[in-house]
């Protein structure tokens, strides 16, 4: 304890180049906090807490405001049992998040705009504007890297498998303190806004569950049920779901999403709370952006406008499902390519020691090459690289078909879909290209020292795809495939919508994604194709590769065992596992 000079410890944590590990036993640890706990008890006086509790209480009745105490005692009793604590503190949850999650928006729309003009008033000179494009997201990155490691090294990376962990019983009190709050939103605000291919849903998992543990700790200066301790877990349970709901303002997909990611036995009574607290959250999210007229009503983040009377021919479901078996084995290899990297970093002993030295060269000169090869005149032409994510996934969920008659040339483009047209390619050879490079990119940028996710990346690479399909379809079958002689085209914004869902499906190995689709796009037209690709996906991920996040659990070493999976013999091997 604190007033006997012994701190209560944590896991001993090592900060490496690529994902921080620990260093220490779990069995070891909870060994040496029992012999620690133990020789407290030895050294502290018996009956000094009884004394000062009965000193304490006889000062409390002697005092002349002991009625007016009481009084506030009883008026907090009632106040609370008729609204209920669980209420009140989930309300907080949700509006914080809220308000975080729409300031952090807002800050990296600024950044990426500021980025852009500064790019855009250097027409003149190209070698002025190249240096324009990849100076300021190196500056960013680079920045977001060293405020991190100085603040709090436990801030980097996604933040879900430390939540795994911590729901699981293992205490790691650095990941849930105000500094790694601080750190983790200020780091990604600047990872975001450089334009690197990096998401925000992961991080925002872990930020929402230091809310709550921060809520908790001043919830229970008022007493309460808060100062259990093991209330905390219920409460970081419905925290998850919150990070989820106002990062994409899908409430119902964020619980769903929080159950499956982090939990491996789920209580039924916390389902209400995840629930409330995410509805909230997400409805006060876009109520901010209605506010700040970004929008003219509520609705959805990416709205889609398929038809619904015909919305796609039972003959298509094949090429669907070619689709979720496809991103299930490009799930695997996302998850299988991003351990690589930092195996590969970390055998290198002589690369590794001076990089650890130099600890910004690394982010530095990863963000240049990425940013380099997206420079719009140069190689970014050929896969839209002056377009952000959220421009992205707007342009490949469009309604519009881009092939008019199935000849490359005569494609359609409208607002900022041209930045696909290029004279030199057609919008294939744009649509590879794009998958291609920002699958290795997304790879080696969610390895970065900085506060990032891998989901929205991810999701956006299954969108492109998706499309791809899509379009190839609508080229094959320019006038749709007939059904009773009537003409329905084919809609490539649909398979773009299926893709995203299974390929993040596949790197997460999570169905919840389907649902997560269907609040971001608005509509449920989709339902059947998307679900059978996502669960197809998810048959073949989950058959060759662990999920992204049980790969960086390993990766990290962090004191977790995983489930012991049926007919995987070699998980069993339990002493084994890195």
């Amino acid at each position: 304890m604190p007033g006997n000079g012994m701190e209560p410890r944590a896991l001993k944590y090592e900060q490496t180049l690529m994902y921080g590990r620990y260093t220490q036993d779990l069995g070891v640890y909870a060994k040496e906090e029992a012999a620690r706990i133990r020789k407290e008890r030895e050294h502290r006086k018996p009956g000094r807490e009884e004394q000062a509790r009965v000193a304490e209480l006889r000062e409390y009745d002697e005092s002349r405001c002991a009625k007016c105490k009481i009084c506030c005692v009883h008026s907090q009793r009632i106040l609370l049992s008729r609204i209920g604590e669980d209420w009140i503190f989930l309300i907080l949850l949700g509006l914080v998040m809220a308000l975080v999650s729409w300031v952090m928006d807002f800050t990296i729309a600024v950044c990426l705009q500021a980025h852009k003009w500064m790019y855009g008033g250097l027409e003149s000179n190209v070698f002025l504007q190249y240096l324009a494009w990849v100076t300021y997201p190196v500056v960013l990155i680079t920045f977001s890297a060293g405020f991190t490691q100085i603040l709090a090294p436990q801030a980097v990376g996604s933040g879900i498998p430390e939540m795994k962990t911590i729901l699981r019983g293992v205490v790691l009190k650095e990941y849930l303190t105000l500094k790694t709050f601080i750190a983790k939103v200020i780091g990604l605000t600047c990872a975001l806004g450089s334009g690197m291919p990096l998401g925000k849903e992961g991080p925002f998992v872990h930020v929402a569950s230091m809310c709550a543990a921060l809520l908790s700790k001043f919830m229970s200066l008022f007493g309460g049920i808060y100062e259990n301790e093991s209330r905390n877990i219920e409460m970081l349970a419905a925290a998850c779901a919150v990070g989820v709901g106002c990062c994409f303002a899908a409430p119902i997909g964020g619980v769903l999403f929080s159950i499956e990611v982090t939990s491996t036995f789920f209580a039924v009574r916390n389902y209400w709370r995840g629930f409330f607290a995410a509805t909230f959250s997400a409805f006060i999210f876009r109520v901010l952006a209605v506010w700040n007229k970004d929008e003219e009503t509520i609705t959805a983040l990416f709205k889609t406008r398929f038809r619904l009377d015909f919305p796609f021919d039972l003959q298509e479901l094949p090429a669907f499902a070619v689709i979720g078996i496809a991103s299930g084995f490009g799930g695997a290899l996302f998850v299988y390519l991003n351990r690589k990297i930092v195996e590969f970093m970390r055998k290198q002993k002589a690369i590794n020691k001076f990089l650890m030295k130099k600890r910004l060269l690394f982010p530095a000169v990863v963000t240049l090459l990425i940013s380099t090869l997206t420079f719009p005149p140069g190689f970014g032409q050929f896969m839209a690289g002056q377009l952000t994510q959220k421009e992205t996934l707007v342009t490949l969920f469009d309604n519009c078909t881009w092939a008019q008659q199935g000849i490359s040339e005569d494609f359609m483009f409208r607002g900022a879909s041209n930045a696909w047209k290029n004279p030199k390619t057609n919008v294939f050879v744009s649509l590879v290209v794009f998958i291609l490079m920002k699958f290795w990119m997304s790879a080696l940028a969610t390895t970065l020292p900085v506060p990032c996710g891998a989901f929205m990346p991810v999701f956006v690479i299954g969108a492109a795809f998706g499309r791809l399909v899509g379009e190839s379809m609508a080229a094959w079958f320019p006038d749709g495939i007939h059904s009773d002689g009537s003409i329905y085209r084919i809609v490539p914004g649909g398979y773009a919508v299926v893709g995203a869902a299974a390929l993040s499906g596949a790197v997460t190995h999570t169905v919840s994604t389907a649902v997560i689709v269907f609040e971001l796009t608005g509509q449920i037209s989709h339902i059947l194709p998307v679900m059978i690709a996502v669960i197809l996906a998810n048959a073949v991920a989950q058959s060759l590769q662990p999920s992204l996040y049980d790969s960086i659990i390993r990766i990290k070493k962090l004191p977790y065992l995983p489930e012991l999976g049926f007919g995987h013999q070699e998980v069993h091997g339990v002493a084994g596992l890195h």
